[in-house]
């Protein structure tokens, strides 16, 4: 996009589309694409999906904006709906991933300076992680990428080894907040904390006087075939960030919390313009409505079974394409063995969309709406793709 008058942030694909059904894309031209990226795992119930096309249509033409001074019901809904089903309390509704986890790091400084301990303000993070965009949450994320170029990291984040809970114990101190941690790190390249590791990480918290915080931006609202991704530990945590799947495509986030932690962010510690407004409430309540209605988390574990057999099958059939596969319910990761960019561009031209991540992962994610027949059709045009990757690396040995 040379000349744009956009910033150049994004190394944009030379795809734009014009209207979207179910796990389908379509360009202006025509061409239709499986989508297995789900928008970073965005959308949910994938693309117009007719209980939030409906949501949203009959909220437009009534009420868009009032803000945050003014009571909106939507919004005591939509919280109460995520305290039924959750550890949660109380819920702080954001725009997006971000800032959820901005009202996360500053619930847990505040939850400890209301204690009479403002010292403690630390929060012990991990390798690879990533937990937003704002100067706050790269800090948090510690990766070098996002940081370099926008002057001193912001303080307050120690970060250790990803899975390390003998490191995390080493650097817990008389200034430790909390520890946050992503059950599946999704930009880190689908990598799962085990379950055993994640409830030991429950336990030392509890032992040092912390709070965990978990950041299930990428992993909940169904994602693994648990609401949230926590629960195949059996823990709770007492701070957890959320956003992404919980729109479905609109822009929503939210912050939860137990009783005892959140009602230390009192009138004037905290807010949000946009966050939580009539439409956003209409269409995230209408997510939860889908989501929550009987059997249907089942049936995104019965379906991430079903895809997870398939791309085993499929590498071993390409090993020199794939490596390994991880991931749990519909968030899988493919490592690969040939650059996953490149591989991405041979998905793209057989019709299926997927997104990277680090560790040379390619994420597939798609909305958890998918059918068994159209898994089937996803795993076609990728191993599509990897026998074009074939050929291709034969016909470049042999040149």
């Amino acid at each position: 996009m040379v000349g744009s008058s956009l910033y150049q942030t994004y190394a944009r694909a030379d795809l734009a589309f014009e209207r979207g059904d179910g796990v389908w894309l379509e360009t202006a031209d025509g061409r239709r694409f499986l989508d297995c990226a789900g928008g970073i795992a965005v959308n949910s119930l994938g693309h117009s999906h007719p209980a939030l096309v409906a949501a949203l249509t009959e909220q437009a033409g009534k009420l868009w904006h009032v803000s945050n001074i003014y009571t909106i019901p939507g919004q005591q809904t939509f919280a109460d709906k995520l305290t039924a089903a959750t550890f949660a309390d109380q819920v702080f509704v954001t725009n997006s991933g971000a800032e959820a986890l901005e009202c996360a790091i500053k619930t847990a400084r505040r939850y400890f300076y209301a204690k009479g301990e403002p010292e403690r303000v630390e929060i012990i993070t991990f390798e690879g992680a990533f937990h937003g965009r704002t100067l706050a949450t790269i800090a948090a994320g510690g990766q070098e990428k996002y940081l370099e170029g926008f002057g001193p990291k912001a303080p307050g984040f120690v970060q250790v080894p990803f899975d390390d809970n003998a490191a995390v114990k080493s650097a817990i101190s008389d200034r430790t907040a909390a520890v946050l941690v992503e059950p599946v790190q999704g930009e880190g390249g689908i990598r799962q904390i085990p379950t055993e590791h994640l409830r030991e990480l429950r336990q030392i918290c509890d032992d040092n006087g912390i709070l965990l915080i978990l950041d299930e931006v990428q992993t909940g609202v169904g994602r693994t075939g648990k609401l949230f991704a926590h629960e195949w530990a059996g823990i709770t945590p007492d701070i957890m960030a959320i956003a992404k799947g919980i729109g479905g495509g609109f822009p929503i986030g939210a912050c939860l919390a137990t009783e005892e932690v959140g009602s230390a962010m009192v009138a004037g510690t905290h807010g949000t313009t946009y966050g939580g407004n009539p439409l956003a409430m209409a269409v995230g309540n209408a997510v939860l409505d889908v989501v929550l209605e009987e059997g249907f988390l089942e049936g995104v574990q019965r379906k991430g079974l079903v895809f997870k057999q398939k791309l085993a099958g499929l590498i071993d059939r390409h090993p020199t394409v794939f490596e390994e596969l991880r991931g749990k319910g519909l968030m899988l990761g493919l490592k690969c063995r040939v650059t996953n960019t490149d591989l991405l561009a041979h998905m793209r031209a057989a019709g299926v969309l997927s997104v990277g991540a680090g560790e040379n992962v390619l994420r597939i994610m798609p909305p958890l709406i998918i059918s068994e027949e159209e898994i089937e059709e996803a795993v076609d045009r990728i191993e599509q793709a990897a026998t074009a990757m074939e050929t291709e690396t034969a016909k470049g040995a042999a040149e």
